[in-house]
């Protein structure tokens, strides 16, 4: 007797549904991309008990007839893909004829649809159709799913809170609004509207609703092209930043995706702008000829392969750092409010204004005047609950506290700000303290002379290092076996700036001679911080290699903390940073210099 067999079409679909449908932001994620493939310009999604109890998504687009309600109920129906060539040029959001199928077998489905002619009404049980009827409804489709999981206990128990899942579903539906900005959203939960978008087109305007009036304010547009990729959006100021990688929002021809290679892209364009261990906030939109894209490489169709993936993430790099550095702004400090963290169970508050369609002719900043600011609520990424299964919590998420960011409106650009500072007096032998006609200007003495003596080593070192200085007595450095093995390997990188390692004994590296840019630097330190980035970076390439050198250079030959300095030196530093095309940042992206207005210290000190 055969061991083997054909798994019925029922079980097939369930198990497809594990893919497809892990939990109710799957389903919403999935009936959402069909709702815009359907050519929707009014999407709104209903949530009852975190969508686990029920979920309905309306949509105003082209409808279906009778015949192909049905046929989108059969596994691998589609009317977005009729020929092998078309999965290599796929323009739609799905394909795979999956969702609908894998969502029925899992969870009681109501389906009413109508093309404007005629209406069907189709009622699925865990797989079982059970109504099959015309109705009246208006064009569209709505889809009300319910009962998630109830037959399948083992995927049921793997469900969160109801406020945690829910949580899944906003966060999904703010990335749709950001993706599809020309597309009304409306999400509620338990019968109150959440979140709510105008559909204007305006990104601004939905970044306002998600994290406030400064973000959307001290958003930057950005644009750029090569022969094969456009891309475009905002990058938020660097001083506005987050505790996680999670608020770089990610689309490839309108389609939502996660990709590890462009979000390094974009941490290496805010390098030189963001303090360590600190994350931009970005809209980031790619478009590219579909044939360049392999979507079928993921069930949920997040991860996608690019061709020529290298020359788009260099472009992202150049347009976002060209971005920045045309609209940086100075940094202001000013009180900061008193922000908590609130463990809270079982339903998490939402505060998104609800806002009216706004007229065409509105500007952004008027726009702004019509609501209050909101509080941004972010929930833990999601890994964490799942793999440590601690409690729900609800975070007012802290500001950076290296400074505190505010939004400070100022023209002045580049070293020009700094022509207009008077050297006061120094603080603490760290700080340099100076006015202008805003008020009082502090300078971190450290991080200003890293940023001067960056931009002039870099000079140096665009060309291959050619003159050097024998030693008298080689510097020797302790190296590990790991280390002294890739030696050679080593010097292939770091010859170009004039720097060649020889072995010596068994554990030793040695340096007979140096470049004559090596000055001013504890030089047995430093080396020994560059052999300790070989290891950390086993893939280095030549363009990271040259900056963590001269950022490391530029570290050990500026002025330290806790100097006391005369007031020649102080201004020589002013001085020095005027000399910078970019001075308000050091290397390490660590500001060099903050503001706090006559209005702030007036409102300190009572003044009004």
């Amino acid at each position: 007797m055969a061991k083997i067999h054909v798994l019925s079409e029922h079980l097939t679909n369930m198990i497809a549904a594990g893919e497809v449908v892990e939990r109710p932001a799957g389903i919403v994620k999935e009936c959402v991309e069909n709702s815009i493939d359907a050519g929707a310009t009014v999407i709104e999604v209903e949530a009852f008990q975190g969508g686990i109890e029920r979920i309905v998504i309306t949509d105003d687009g082209c409808g279906m007839d009778h015949e192909d309600a049905h046929l989108a109920f059969m596994r691998h129906a589609t009317s977005k893909m009729h020929s092998e060539e078309e999965l290599f040029n796929i323009q739609t959001m799905g394909f795979r004829g999956e969702a609908l199928p894998s969502i029925a077998s899992v969870a009681q489905v109501e389906l009413q649809t109508s093309n404007g002619e005629e209406g069907t009404l189709l009622r699925y049980n865990y797989g079982s159709l059970d109504v099959d009827e015309k109705c009246n409804c208006p064009r569209g489709t709505k889809l009300d799913v319910s009962g998630l999981f109830i037959k399948t206990p083992a995927r049921f128990k793997h469900l969160k809170s109801t406020s945690y899942e829910f949580s899944v579903i906003a966060d999904l539906m703010n990335k749709m609004a950001l993706s599809h900005p020309d597309i009304r959203f409306q999400l509620s939960h338990d019968g109150r509207v959440v979140f709510q978008t105008s559909g204007n087109g305006n990104i601004q305007e939905i970044l306002y609703q998600m994290y406030g009036k400064e973000v959307a304010q001290n958003a930057i547009h950005f644009e750029g092209s090569n022969e094969d990729f456009h891309i475009h959006g905002y990058a938020i100021q660097p001083k506005i930043n987050r505790a996680t990688k999670y608020f770089m929002f990610l689309t490839l021809n309108t389609r939502l995706i996660r990709s590890v290679a462009i979000q390094k892209a974009i941490l290496d364009a805010y390098s030189d702008y963001m303090p360590p261990n600190r994350f931009p906030i970005v809209v980031l939109q790619m478009d590219s000829d579909t044939q360049l894209v392999d979507v079928n490489v993921h069930p949920n169709k997040w991860e996608v392969r690019l061709s020529k993936q290298g020359e788009m993430l260099d472009l992202i790099k150049k347009t976002i750092q060209d971005a920045l550095n045309a609209s940086l702004k100075t940094v202001s400090v000013s009180k900061p409010e008193k922000k908590s963290v609130i463990f809270e169970q079982p339903e998490i508050q939402y505060s998104y204004p609800v806002k009216p369609r706004l007229k065409e002719d509105k500007t952004i900043e008027q726009s702004f005047q019509n609501y209050k600011p909101i509080k941004e609520t972010i929930v833990e990424e999601k890994r964490i609950y799942e793999e440590k299964k601690i409690p729900e919590i609800k975070i007012q998420e802290e500001p950076i506290s290296y400074p505190l960011p505010k939004v400070e409106e100022t023209n002045d650009k580049g070293p020009e700000f700094f022509k207009h500072l008077q050297v006061l007096a120094q603080l603490h032998d760290s700080y340099i303290l100076c006015s202008n006609e805003e008020g009082l200007v502090i300078v971190d003495q450290h991080a200003a002379q890293e940023r001067y003596h960056y931009e002039q080593l870099n000079e140096k070192l665009l060309v291959q290092c050619t003159n050097k200085q024998p030693l008298m007595v080689p510097i020797q450095l302790d190296v590990s076996s790991n280390v002294l093995a890739q030696y050679m390997t080593i010097n292939e990188k770091t010859a170009f700036f004039g720097i060649e390692f020889e072995p010596f004994g068994t554990d030793q590296l040695i340096l007979r001679e140096i470049p004559l840019w090596f000055h001013d630097v504890d030089q047995k330190q430093f080396l020994q911080d560059l052999l300790d980035y070989f290891v950390e970076n086993q893939d280095v390439d030549m363009a990271k290699l040259r900056k963590h050198m001269i950022a490391t250079m530029a570290c050990h030959s500026s002025i330290r903390f806790n100097r006391p300095l005369s007031m020649q030196e102080m201004e020589q530093v002013i001085l020095d940073l005027q000399k910078c095309k970019q001075p308000y940042h050091c290397p390490h992206g660590r500001p060099t210099v903050i503001v706090m207005s006559d209005g702030e210290l007036r409102k300190e000190f009572e003044r009004g």
